[in-house]
């Protein structure tokens, strides 16, 4: 009865579900940054350096997913398509909770390269990053949507053009955070 109940308001309701937990995620994020929360325990530069590779290696799979999925709705797989972005979904979700504790735990690393690199590790960097938070409220919606309607009710919404927009922006984030990663961990260097 209260999932039932749940989904009737998230269905009810997709904007204000979306605004609530964009929040919710926004704050988790910024909270972590700017905030000494001592729920983090403090990593060795071996622990940061794991969940560093684990990020990429959840972020590559994400995108593997949101391309899989794109691809299935484009050859009408519906059913292929909504598990393929739930899929994905989860793993920002894994994530975040890897990020989360990898920064929170005293994980920075700063790049070290030539300085045109560098400048071109920055903007790839900046994109990633405004990426990223443009479209949590996006994908959000997009996915409230696509759980809570029904095939043929999705096609009487927007979540076809704001899916279009929602993985597009969000496999372009990744892939820039891939190669950031890349970049910062295999090619060039850094220091803690």
């Amino acid at each position: 009865m209260a999932t039932a109940d749940a989904r009737r308001r998230l269905r009810e309701q997709p904007i204000g579900a979306t605004i609530f937990l964009t929040i919710v995620g926004y704050a988790l994020v910024i909270g972590t940054f700017l905030l000494d929360i001592p729920i983090y325990p403090d990593l060795t530069l071996e622990q940061i350096n794991l969940l560093t590779h684990a990020i990429a290696v959840i972020n590559t799979a994400a995108t593997v997913c949101l391309i899989a999925g794109w691809y299935w709705i484009r050859a009408g797989e519906v059913e292929k398509h909504r598990l393929a972005m739930i899929s994905a979904f989860t793993l920002i979700l894994l994530f975040l909770v890897v990020y989360l504790l990898r920064v929170g735990g005293g994980g920075e690393k700063y790049f070290e390269g030539p300085d045109l690199v560098y400048y071109v590790y920055l903007a790839m960097l900046a994109v990633h990053i405004l990426l990223s938070i443009v479209s949590v409220p996006v994908v959000l919606y997009a996915l409230i949507l696509g759980l809570t309607h029904t095939p043929a009710e999705l096609r009487q919404t927007v979540h076809a053009k704001v899916g279009r927009i929602a993985a597009a922006s969000w496999i372009l984030s990744l892939v820039l955070g891939v190669v950031t990663y890349v970049m910062l961990n295999h090619i060039y260097g850094y220091t803690f």
